[in-house]
């Protein structure tokens, strides 16, 4: 019998090679004459690439993942009010890497202090010093010392920040919150309700529909906007789609912890396997309210997504909970257990690179075609090897 009340090394398994596949398909972003199927869909495609799955399958592990974390600072002895402050924390965190993320790309050369690449990877350096997970032996002054450090490293950031165009420069603004904005807020969402519902899989089921109306509603004939018109003040859930991922991993790490403890392990696989389908069968019988557009957010795109996560997931558990079988992702095992480390290095792999002179970085033959697909397989691999080197020098942020 598996015990669930430790680590899943299958939600390792499945964060870890969803990380790898997110590196990878952020880097073609710099290689030409990339495959249709391999990018996002176009703004108004009615298509899935593989980059459109990447996201919505790390929101459902973010989801899988909330159910052993709280219980795990349940065993521990933490009250409802201090998992909230850790939620709260954490969510706070993701918010203010995800919002610098995002003022970068407005950011404007003009009448700045310093060059947009600069200026990120700087942002970067202080998420690194503030989030840290420092050594438990070092003094309580040398780590607040640091952390205080890159709080004012963002703190001048902020300050000497202009966006915009040179002729009329802005200050930061949250235009949207970016990657890890975004995964902050359906985090926020998703454990916030699963703290005081906790395992009652019919009302997490509520909340899902629920998430997925709100994507119908706004994708079929603008009803949502018909129905509220002034419903901005929901934009926290980005039209339902992004915590509709993290709610179904939610339910799907409750019934795979359930029925484990059960002893019926195997059962509750293929359960989900017979789920998966119907979810990707129901996207395809949606698709003419709005396409499968992950730009959209449209229920197409989330169902047929939240599909290909559950058999994804229960394949995973099978191969490695059920079978043992887990040598096979050690290479890559530093991005599911080390998975911020992981991203924010390939960010600043991104501003040393746009940096470089132009006659330092590689040929166009390398960034392109066949041969550029391989280099960011490369790539993404090396950024993994690089965590897994930190990680095993104790560097690894603790959000």
């Amino acid at each position: 019998m598996i015990r669930t009340s430790r680590r899943l090394a299958s939600i390792d398994a499945f964060r870890a090679i969803t990380m790898l596949l997110m590196i990878f398909v952020n880097d073609l972003a710099l290689v030409e004459k990339v495959p249709k199927w391999l990018e996002h869909a176009g703004d108004g495609e009615d298509r899935l690439g593989l980059a459109d799955t990447v996201f919505p399958a790390f929101l459902f592990i973010v989801g899988l993942s909330i159910p052993f974390a709280i219980r795990g600072l349940e065993s521990k002895g933490m009250s409802k009010s201090g998992i909230l402050g850790n939620i709260l924390s954490r969510s706070f965190a993701l918010l203010v890497m995800g919002i610098y993320a995002v003022n970068y790309e407005e950011y404007t050369t003009g009448p700045a202090v310093i060059g947009q690449y600069a200026w990120l990877l700087l942002a970067v350096i202080g998420f690194f010093l503030i989030w840290l997970n420092y050594p438990p032996e070092w003094s309580g002054v040398r780590k607040r010392a640091l952390q205080v450090a890159g709080i004012l490293l963002l703190v001048v950031l902020a300050i000497i920040y202009k966006g915009g165009s040179p002729a009329k420069p802005h200050w930061m603004e949250t235009f949207w919150y970016g990657i890890l904005g975004l995964i902050g807020w359906a985090y926020l969402c998703c454990a916030l309700l699963y703290l005081y519902i906790r395992d009652r899989l019919a009302v997490l089921g509520i909340c899902f529909l629920f998430f997925l109306g709100l994507s119908i509603a706004a994708n079929y004939h603008g009803w949502l906007g018909k129905v509220l018109p002034d419903h901005e003040w929901m934009w926290f859930m980005d039209s339902g789609g992004l915590p509709a991922f993290t709610m179904a991993g939610v339910m799907v790490g409750i019934f795979y912890n359930r029925w484990t403890e059960q002893g019926k392990a195997q059962q509750s696989l293929v359960r989900m396997w017979m789920i998966a389908p119907v979810l990707v069968v129901a996207g395809f019988l949606v698709r003419p309210w709005g396409g499968i557009a992950k730009l959209g957010d449209t229920p197409s795109w989330i169902l047929i997504c939240t599909g290909i996560s559950v058999a994804a997931f229960a394949l995973l558990a099978y191969v490695v909970d059920l079978k043992g079988r887990d040598k096979w992702y050690a290479i890559i095992r530093p991005a599911g257990t080390s998975t911020l480390t992981c991203y924010l290095l390939s960010y600043m792999h991104y501003c040393i690179f746009k940096m470089l002179p132009p006659g330092l970085r590689l040929p166009e033959v390398l960034r392109s075609g066949d041969i550029g697909l391989i280099k960011s397989a490369v790539f993404a691999f090396l950024i993994v090897w690089l965590t897994g080197l930190l990680e095993k020098g104790k560097i690894r942020l603790s959000v």
